[in-house]
């Protein structure tokens, strides 16, 4: 599927309907600079989803504006058309004061529902505070999609676990407006999540939806089984619905994916030669060396202290791989607000220095850790370079830089290590999946990774290649889109 078929099935389902998507994080971030305003692409995978289907489509995306320079470039409503050379859609900006963003994006958002939905054993923080903070919050994005919808006929697709509560708030404000929820972590089991004091006020808000999507379906019938178990309703396991009030919210699963074109044609712009010769240059990397290379946020969940101790591992068993390989590990900073996040960048820092002390020479470093925000052409630039992409992620609801590194090898190389704990992973079944617990595995993988030859490394690549290409993000939304043409359109029973 294309952005004109998306954009086809888009408008039969919405029958003129406006489309009106809600995210925390905004598409674009503008920040004051020397020189005047910078315009930033966030790294998430979220925004990577989304932004071609808003832009397809039209309508009007509501996030938080969070840059320095916001407020600068849009107009007395908050509002600025993107892209701003040739706009597609409008960005509809929420202000929130720092307070607001502290308890409800860092303190309930990331210190509670994020540790609560990722089995990596970091306790969640729940507060009292938090929650009021996070309920107020979502009643402020509210306010802004009813008055972004006046008195039209709309379709809200509203992103993630920062806004559990909208879909609830739009119903008892507007029935009539049909909503759809893609929550892009993972979902835990019921005896995880009973844990939580405001279970039943975040099980109500998600049961405003008219259609809830997850990545795969083991978190649809977590999910169902929370419901089944966590608050009043009714639960249908054969069409996965539940009822709340009578009326239905359908859950279904949707694993998302990337513009898998739209990266192959972006990968082959001279801004990410540049970016590459740049990289290689700072590296020192013209000789040939074999690189191993990650691109994650910093956070718990990515798995990046295993990936560094078992490239350690590679190397203390395998002395004859020293200056041959070298591990490069783009490491974008964030919530550092957060403790959980200062104290792993504290251990992050002491491995990597452990590990060059014990293993680097004159003329060789064994890891480069690159901790900045870096943009969309120089992440490209790395996975391009990369000999083996290496993602680790010890829980992951879907995690796309698996399925970028695989739509930027328009070159049909290169070697993709895989979580066997993302959602990816039961797409990308050519990718070499692992245990990242297991240090020992993870580095006889990378070792098997180093020697693995050419013909065998494009095999896999062309396999999975083909699997990303049918399944791209149009086709992601598409799915979206059709499933709630179709349930929506039944009649309750």
């Amino acid at each position: 599927m294309r952005a004109n078929d998306l954009k086809k099935v888009v408008s039969r389902v919405s029958a003129g309907a406006k489309l009106i998507v809600v995210s925390n994080r905004e598409p674009v971030v503008h920040e004051r600079v020397a020189e005047g305003v910078k315009v930033l692409r966030p790294a998430s995978g979220m925004v990577t989803a989304i932004e071609p289907i808003v832009r397809a489509v039209g309508g009007t995306w509501i996030a938080h504006g969070s840059g320095s320079a916001d407020r600068l470039v849009v107009d007395e409503r908050g509002r600025i058309g993107l892209p701003q050379d040739d706009p597609k859609y409008v960005l509809q900006r929420v202000w929130l004061t720092r307070a607001e963003e502290d308890g409800y994006y860092y303190g309930l958002s990331n210190t509670a529902i994020w540790p609560l939905c990722h089995h990596v054993y970091t306790r969640p923080h729940f507060s009292r505070r938090d929650w009021e903070t996070y309920r107020c919050v979502n009643k402020r994005f509210r306010d802004a999609v009813l008055a972004e919808a006046g008195e039209e006929p709309v379709i809200v697709f509203i992103q993630d676990y920062h806004l559990a509560l909208l879909p609830r708030l739009i119903k008892e404000a507007r029935p009539d407006i049909k909503v759809i929820q893609f929550w892009h972590i993972p979902w835990p089991n019921r005896e995880t999540f009973r844990i939580c004091p405001f279970a039943e006020e975040l099980l109500d808000g998600l049961l405003g939806n008219d259609l809830l999507g997850f990545h795969i379906q083991y978190y649809c019938r977590n999910f169902l089984g929370t419901v089944d178990r966590g608050i009043e309703s009714r639960v249908d396991y054969e069409q996965f619905r539940a009822f709340r009030g009578g009326r239905p919210t359908y859950v279904r699963a949707f694993p998302i994916s990337v513009d898998y074109e739209q990266i192959g044609q972006d990968v082959e712009s001279p801004i990410v030669g540049q970016q590459m010769d740049g990289f290689l240059k700072e590296l020192g990397e013209s000789n040939g060396r074999k690189l191993f290379v990650g691109a994650d946020r910093v956070d718990y969940t990515k798995g990046i202290p295993e990936r560094l101790r078992a490239f350690d591992m590679m190397l203390n068993c395998h002395p004859e791989l020293k200056s041959r390989v070298t591990l490069v590990q783009l490491a974008a900073p964030s919530r550092t607000h957060i403790e959980a996040y200062r104290k792993l960048n504290d251990e992050l820092d002491d491995l990597v220095d452990e590990i060059n002390w014990r293993h680097q020479t004159e003329t060789w470093m064994p890891v480069r850790f690159l901790r900045a925000h870096y943009d969309y052409y120089a992440v490209l630039a790395a996975y391009r370079m990369a000999h083996v992409a290496v993602v680790t992620s010890l829980h992951d609801g879907m995690n796309l830089v698996a399925k970028e590194f695989v739509s930027s090898r328009t070159d049909g190389d290169g070697i993709l290590i895989l979580s066997k704990y993302t959602g990816a992973a039961r797409e990308l079944a050519d990718a070499l999946l692992v245990n990242p617990y297991d240090i020992d595995q993870l580095a006889d993988v990378m070792y098997s990774a180093y020697l693995m030859p050419e013909d065998a490394r494009r095999q896999r690549m062309e396999k999975m290649r083909a699997r990303v290409a049918k399944s791209n993000v149009y086709r992601w939304g598409g799915r979206i889109f059709e499933e709630a043409e179709r349930t929506l359109s039944h009649k309750v029973s």
